[in-house]
């Protein structure tokens, strides 16, 4: 008999045929709050589950059974408890790279909506107004890219091939006690890659954001490191809301210290404001995206696809080709 899987039922909707036609799984839908899916688990005697990007603290990790798989449908996993997780022997999984192009993809989306206009333009022509406005070229200009990882490739790579952009790259800076070296090196996919940030934003017509939330990223875009950026520069984030302050953006923002700035990802989703006296959907500098990065149709699939293969590799026992993101659990599993 097939071993149960529920997916939370966004997850579900994104890669319906997928999940339906599962060979050797039997998946079924649930809802993505954690009380009513702890309690679809257990009606339905599931011994694994595809879970959103919602945070899991509770009763979750005492519905699954031990050995059984905590599978996120994406790459952030910030919303699992990988500690708690562990200690009640499951197995977390992720999806690594089969969505970066998708999110790549609306980056460069993104940039060339702020270069050329896109939204007031738009909005402009719906309200039956012939308003052109004048845009720039991204041909020659330069896009900073902070956090070099696989996503921030995928757009360098865009952005210097397919419209001749100078793209920089740029990393966190040393943590305390690690050495320091120099700040900046040789790479393929960018003109340089620096750690140190107002070396990497100097001159920067866009700067788009690739850090993933973990707790050293928090509001790692402060008010310290927008002031770096130029005045007219436009800021870009795909990545995590966690890692953008919000309302430092906002005050940069209405204070002309910066172009611009489009957001696909926030703080709270769907998007509240932070300060409700700092919205950013009150600036007309700002275009905003429900996030929408890896959502396509062929983003969702590969997700749904990858998720439960790594489910499949667990019940057959192969756990070095999981995409294991708590490799600590075989050492908890060992000891008992």
């Amino acid at each position: 008999m097939p071993s149960v899987v529920v997916v939370t039922e966004p997850e579900y909707r994104k890669a319906e045929a997928v999940f339906a036609s599962a060979p050797t799984l039997s998946c079924v839908v649930a809802s993505a709050e954690e009380d009513a899916l702890a309690a679809a688990i257990a009606r339905e005697g599931a011994r694994h589950a595809v879970v959103s990007h919602r945070p899991y603290r509770g009763p979750l990790y005492e519905a699954l059974p031990r050995g059984g798989v905590l599978a996120r449908f994406g790459v952030g996993y910030e919303n699992v408890d990988l500690a708690r997780a562990t200690a009640a022997g499951l197995l977390c999984t992720n999806t690594p790279g089969v969505l970066d192009q998708s999110v790549a993809e609306l980056t460069m989306t993104l940039v060339v909506s702020a270069a050329r206009h896109v939204p007031d333009v738009a909005s402009a022509m719906r309200a039956r107004t012939w308003s052109p406005v004048a845009g720039i070229e991204l041909h020659g200009k330069t896009l900073t890219i902070v956090g070099c990882g696989r996503i921030g490739r995928a757009v360098a790579r865009i952005a210097a091939r397919g419209f001749g952009m100078r793209v920089i790259g740029c990393t966190r800076p040393p943590t305390v006690g690690e050495p320091v070296g120099d700040t900046r090196r040789a790479d393929p996919d960018f003109e340089f890659v620096t750690s140190d940030f107002a070396e990497a934003v100097a001159g920067a017509h866009f700067v788009s954001v690739h850090v993933p939330a973990r707790p050293e990223n928090a509001r790692f875009i402060d008010a310290a490191r927008l002031a770096h950026l130029e005045r007219d520069a436009w800021l870009i984030n795909t990545a995590r809301g966690a890692v953008l302050d919000e309302s430092a953006l906002y005050d940069a923002l209405a204070g002309g210290g910066l172009g611009g700035a489009a957001l696909d990802v926030f703080d709270r989703e769907p998007y509240e404001p932070i300060d409700p006296s700092r919205d950013l959907r009150t600036l007309p500098n700002v275009v905003l995206t429900p996030h929408v990065g890896s959502n396509t149709t062929e983003a969702n699939r590969r997700m749904a696809e990858r998720a439960l293969a790594n489910i499949v590799l667990a019940e057959a026992g192969d756990i070095d080709a999981m995409d294991l993101l708590n490799p600590q659990v075989l050492d908890e599993r060992r000891a008992r």
